[in-house]
């Protein structure tokens, strides 16, 4: 078995735990090449040769491991998420058991789910084009915001920073957004517009519900509300029924679709997968990519969905795992 590790360690903590990881992994007669990289780092180059390895491990943040799926897009590589960020909401909406040792031997194993990303592009103020994968959430307005004020906080704090980023302005700029979602146009007031691969946050809350990585579709989700002390709300709702399907989930209004145009009535922060992008914008696009990555599952996952093989690369023992 040929493995590639990318791992930044300017990631979450600075857990070791990726190391526990490749040492359950490794197994005689096996090749495993473990690429370190650091913030700045450019994703096509680190995975450039990505199709001569039977696994690829991506290890990171949010942000690290949605630039490096984008890499790997259409490519046909397996490829495992390790968490290493501060929050690791991606792995969490894949499902898969976090042990090190779990992690591994679902490598070994080697079933896979065929995952959507998303794809936003935008415009910045000098004219000039940009676009970047994404496999969360991106958007622009206040969520922007909580990420910017957020990052002196992140290292020492973890997810605490967020929430205290989130108190630090209870009025956020209330923008006009016209939306286009698969040709129908909509026009809301609102603190932030997003698109969403996936929207379930900490505590396994769906903002929206039934907003999974596998049906050809983004959700595009409005924060409608001029106050952001507001937002307790859907975020009590989101404590009492987690999946959104009884309470509902009140200021927070959602649209579902393929290809999305999104553009506002002044210039605001945007983030993608958490990273916020330079200056401000007001607008972008924003489609799904249908299928493009073969993630690595286990049976915890719901995207196993019953799928049972025996293991590509030997040298696994029986686990017994839960049923979802």
């Amino acid at each position: 078995m040929r493995t590639l590790i990318i791992h930044n360690v300017d990631s979450g903590f600075g857990s070791d735990a990726v190391f526990e990881f490749e040492r359950s992994l490794v197994h005689e007669g096996d090749e495993c090449t473990l690429r370190v990289v650091a913030d700045g780092f450019v994703p096509a180059e680190v995975c450039a040769d990505a199709e001569s390895f039977d696994v690829v491990v991506v290890s990171g943040g949010d942000g690290t491991v949605a630039a490096l799926l984008y890499a790997l897009r259409g490519r046909h590589v397996r490829t495992c998420v390790f968490p290493s960020g501060t929050a690791n909401l991606l792995f969490a909406n894949i499902g898969n058991a976090p042990e090190p040792a779990a992690i591994a031997r679902a490598c070994r194993v080697g079933t896979v789910a065929d995952l959507d990303l998303g794809e936003i592009a935008w415009t910045d103020a000098d004219g000039n084009g940009h676009s970047r994968g994404f496999s969360l959430m991106a958007g622009s307005g206040y969520d922007a915001e909580i990420m910017m004020a957020a990052v002196p906080n992140k290292q020492a704090m973890g997810e605490a920073a967020y929430f205290l980023a989130a108190l630090s302005d209870t009025t956020p700029a209330v923008v006009t957004f016209t939306i286009e979602c698969d040709g129908k146009t909509y026009e809301r007031d609102g603190i932030a517009c997003l698109v969403a691969d996936n929207a379930m946050i900490q505590g396994d809350i769906e903002i929206v519900p039934g907003c999974v990585m596998d049906d050809g579709l983004l959700d595009v989700i409005v924060l409608e509300t001029s106050d952001s002390t507001q937002l307790l709300r859907p975020m009590l709702a989101g404590l009492l029924d987690r999946g959104g399907k009884g309470i509902g989930r009140p200021h927070i209004e959602s649209f579902s679709g393929a290809d999305i145009r999104v553009s506002a009535s002044q210039p605001i922060p945007m983030q993608v997968d958490g990273d916020v992008v330079a200056g401000e914008v007001t607008g972008y696009e924003a489609h799904v990519l249908r299928g493009v990555v073969p993630i690595i599952v286990d049976p915890m996952s719901p995207y196993a969905k019953g799928k049972t093989q025996p293991p590509l690369f030997g040298g696994t023992d029986e686990l017994a795992f839960p049923r979802p």
